[in-house]
């Protein structure tokens, strides 16, 4: 019997989850994008999820054909499957995108300043290559991801990536999953820009402090959430 409690205990175990405390997003999770100075989508992109900016009005948003509904509180647009708001809309929409941009801000500060990293300046930034255990990682520099990355873990685990400088994905690179480990649980924290390279794929939240790129053809399973502005160039982004 002893024996036996023994093995359920270690079984039950391995189902908590390992890695940091999960950055709380508040209600800027109910966006796939989110941009406080505009987004930019060029032709065939596809968003799933809805996308806000503030405090940019609805003009900032070029590329999107908006049709405003009936009551003015949001837009549709055939590139996006759901709804687009912005803060020159009608009530409730402008309090409710201020408190998601407030939210956001906070996100980036929690996970941009947690401490006792796991991992300090890995491959000194050249993570290419490599295979991700749930945890957290800093670097003081630029981060480039020029070669498949994979990302290995549980459904419950956790990630957050702590970048002070740029992070790039370069042309025809990946971001693989493994092991059961969602993006929704993985959070990019970056001060610099962010570029997604042509014919890249890319998985997890990007919490941007300035700008995010995302070339031709380029996908992404996660969210954009900038502090600037998002740039399209016909891409594919799957809120998660």
């Amino acid at each position: 019997m002893f024996s036996l409690a023994i093995a359920i205990l270690l079984l039950s175990s391995s189902c908590f989850a390992a890695g940091p405390l999960a950055v709380p997003l508040g209600t800027a999770a109910n966006y796939a994008i989110l941009a406080k100075a505009g987004i930019t989508a060029g032709q065939k992109c596809a968003i799933t999820g809805d996308i806000g900016v503030s405090p940019a009005a609805a003009t900032s948003m070029t590329g999107f054909g908006l049709i405003l509904s009936s009551d003015g509180t949001y837009s549709t647009s055939t590139q996006v499957k759901g709804k687009v708001y912005a803060a020159d809309y009608a009530s409730p929409t402008p309090a409710r995108l201020t408190a998601a941009i407030g939210d956001m801000g906070t996100a980036y500060t929690n996970a941009s300043t947690r401490g006792n990293p796991n991992y300090s300046e890995l491959a000194n930034g050249f993570i290419g290559g490599r295979t991700l255990t749930p945890g957290l990682y800093k670097w003081t520099s630029a981060v480039t991801i020029n070669g498949s990355l994979t990302i290995s873990g549980h459904a419950t685990d956790t990630w957050i990536f702590q970048l002070a400088g740029t992070l790039n994905i370069a042309d025809k690179q990946a971001v693989v999953l493994s092991g059961g480990a969602s993006a929704a649980n993985i959070v990019w924290a970056v001060a610099g820009a962010v570029t997604l390279g042509v014919n890249s794929a890319f998985e997890g939240i990007i919490l941007g402090k300035t700008g995010i790129t995302m070339q031709t053809n380029s996908t992404i399973n996660g969210r954009l959430l900038a502090q600037t502005a998002v740039v399209l160039g016909m891409a594919t982004v799957t809120g998660a």
